[in-house]
């Protein structure tokens, strides 16, 4: 670790033209990074802009209240076409950049990879700081800081703070170990407001919310001779009550909730004749194995895929994979025409 910080340094120097990326529909531990990255760069002299695929959810902004400017997202192939160095968080693969993963393919710089997930990934050439061990990408820009003598300031510690909150699920799931408590104390003495925080990242919700919410549970369905549940999004219904994909955030832990539960999935239809499926699970089971078969990929207890097909088609054919792989433990081949993204 302490060589990959070094390698890292080695390429941060002041006057270039830093991009940090992270994955579509970005989450907490991806903007978190971010914008931790952002404050620790400038700490040591370097300017750096965030060009991601897709928007910020309005539920992350205050994370950019005090850096005006620096979301050049709505220009992202713009900025990295003049990048100097590219540095990827919470992913290492290109197709998560989705349409943003050509530019930075074509570039030719240097790509930082700072990750915790399973792959080698198909990044550009490029120091790679990379953990699977760690419970979220925000534990490793903490660990870097540490390495390199970075100033974490309170600014700093409250994005990762967002980062590790997010996605060790307030620090409730298996991922969260005795290093990610370690650090998460370490932040909050250095400045972390935990109330604030958590409200600003879960309690200031649009009335939209709740109501979408309470329509998607009126789908539940429950196997429990198999401990399967699944959840699923009627079309249109996002917008229908006048919020974001985002806002489905935390919908599917609800079907895994319910007691005998070893797998539960949300479906949701996206555009382009393709449908997102959301994999959790309890226990042993690794829906990473399940989610990799349609395409997918992600944690052993958290992945997701967007498979190409009819909700009823995508359905019927995740489900049944499903139940083979809880009733046998073996994990079967999907149909072709069942092709996917990680998502």
């Amino acid at each position: 670790m302490s060589a990959a910080a070094r390698e890292v340094a080695a390429l941060v120097r002041p006057g270039q033209r830093v991009c940090l990326t992270t994955h579509v529909n970005p989450d907490g531990d991806g903007l978190g990074s971010e914008v931790a990255m952002v404050h620790l760069l400038r700490g040591i002299g370097v300017q750096a802009v965030i060009t991601n695929p897709t928007d910020t959810p309005d539920r992350f902004a205050f994370l950019f209240a005090d850096l005006p400017g620096v979301d050049q997202s709505r220009q992202a192939i713009k900025e990295l076409r003049r990048a100097d160095l590219v540095i990827v968080l919470d992913i290492a693969d290109l197709s998560r950049l989705g349409n943003l993963g050509e530019t930075v393919r074509e570039r030719g710089v240097p790509v930082i990879c700072i990750d915790h997930h399973v792959g080698p990934g198909d990044l550009p050439d490029g120091p790679r700081f990379v953990d699977v061990a760690a419970a979220a990408t925000g534990e490793l820009i903490y660990l870097l800081a540490l390495a390199l003598g970075w100033t974490v300031t309170p600014a700093v510690a409250r994005a990762l703070y967002v980062a590790l909150m997010t996605d060790t699920g307030g620090f409730r799931f298996s991922n969260t170990k005795p290093r990610t408590l370690h650090v998460a104390a370490e932040l909050v003495a250095a400045g972390v407001d935990t109330e604030q925080t958590y409200l600003d990242v879960y309690a200031n919700a649009p009335i939209g919310r709740p109501r979408l919410l309470a329509e998607v549970l009126q789908t539940l369905v429950v196997e429990e001779d198999c401990g399967l549940a699944w959840v699923t999004v009627a079309p249109g219904a996002v917008e229908r009550h006048g919020v974001d994909t985002d806002d489905l955030d935390g919908v599917v832990e609800h079907a895994r909730s319910v007691r005998g539960v070893r797998l539960a999935l949300l479906f949701r239809p996206m555009s382009a004749g393709r449908v997102k499926v959301s994999f959790r699970s309890v226990g042993k089971v690794d829906v990473s194995a399940l989610a990799r078969n349609f395409g997918g990929g992600g944690h052993t207890k958290a992945s997701g895929a967007a498979i190409t097909g009819t909700l009823d088609d995508v359905q019927h054919a995740v489900l049944e994979a499903s139940r083979q792989y809880l009733t046998t433990g073996e994990v079967p081949v999907p149909s072709p025409a069942h092709s996917a993204s990680v998502a």
